[in-house]
């Protein structure tokens, strides 16, 4: 993929400022993925990290992965196949609060008796990461990044990227559009595409909505936990997140991260 310039020279900046990146959402725009942008980052008056006041729940991370392994990952921002076009995660790992992960569960194997499963592609980032990416946003097109004078739901842990993969093949199924994609077919209610792309996309909104997670408005993988505003804004690294052992079910082998 193409180098857009508001991103080299972003990640001159992220390469100086921290080892543990994680990644953001892509930037709103109106093109395709590998078409040139031409806007130059733009420098906004400094931003720190909200100061949150009131009763939070404590926070519990849990790996995805762990509660059902049959949820697969296809962490591409720990891959050059991203809007960025390099890894931005040393690694392939998803994180939610316990019970938005244990609510995905629930939706994966709802959508199992339609003969699909999920696949997640982010949960949990850190919130220097959305700074970051929000600095290398021009203005105009930052309906797809999240404020961090605010905190992203991903950095509560209540947000997660998701599509579905085929239980006959294996294979990620085929949506209106790619992931990240920056235009009006990512909208979750946009009218083109195929009639089987637009069920499937449809199939797994369901399948979320049935199981407390709401679709934000411009990205059809892009699921927010009901209870968000019950968890803080964190910035801790996925390498400082506190292992969970959860208990295995009979016959059930420990998880090693399964992947497309």
């Amino acid at each position: 993929m193409m180098w857009r310039p508001w991103v080299v020279a972003g990640w001159l900046l992220f390469a100086g400022g921290w080892g543990n990146g994680q990644s953001v959402q892509a930037p709103a725009q109106e093109v395709q993925k590998g078409a040139p942008v031409k806007e130059a980052p733009v420098k906004d008056a400094p931003v720190t990290m909200p100061v949150e006041t009131g009763s939070f729940r404590p926070s519990e991370l849990v790996e995805i992965v762990r509660l059902d392994p049959g949820i697969r990952l296809d962490i591409r921002y720990a891959t050059a196949n991203n809007f960025v076009g390099r890894p931005v995660y040393d690694e392939p790992r998803a994180f939610l609060q316990r019970p938005a992960a244990e609510a995905l569960v629930k939706a994966h194997r709802w959508l199992k008796a339609h003969g699909y499963g999920i696949v997640v592609f982010d949960g949990y980032r850190p919130w220097r990461v959305t700074k970051l990416f929000w600095e290398l946003t021009p203005p105009d097109k930052r309906d797809y990044v999240a404020d961090p004078s605010k905190g992203s739901l991903h950095n509560r842990g209540c947000a997660v990227d998701v599509s579905m993969y085929d239980l006959s093949t294996g294979e990620l199924v085929t949506m209106p559009s790619d992931y990240d994609e920056m235009s009006e077919r990512a909208h979750p209610d946009y009218t083109g595409g195929t009639e089987e792309q637009r069920r499937l996309r449809d199939l797994l909104r369901t399948a979320m909505e049935l199981h407390d997670f709401k679709v934000y408005r411009y990205e059809w993988w892009h699921f927010d936990y009901k209870d968000w505003r019950q968890y803080r804004v964190q910035d801790i690294p996925f390498s400082e997140i506190p292992v969970s052992e959860l208990p295995l079910q009979p016959g059930e082998i420990p998880p090693s991260n399964p992947r497309l």
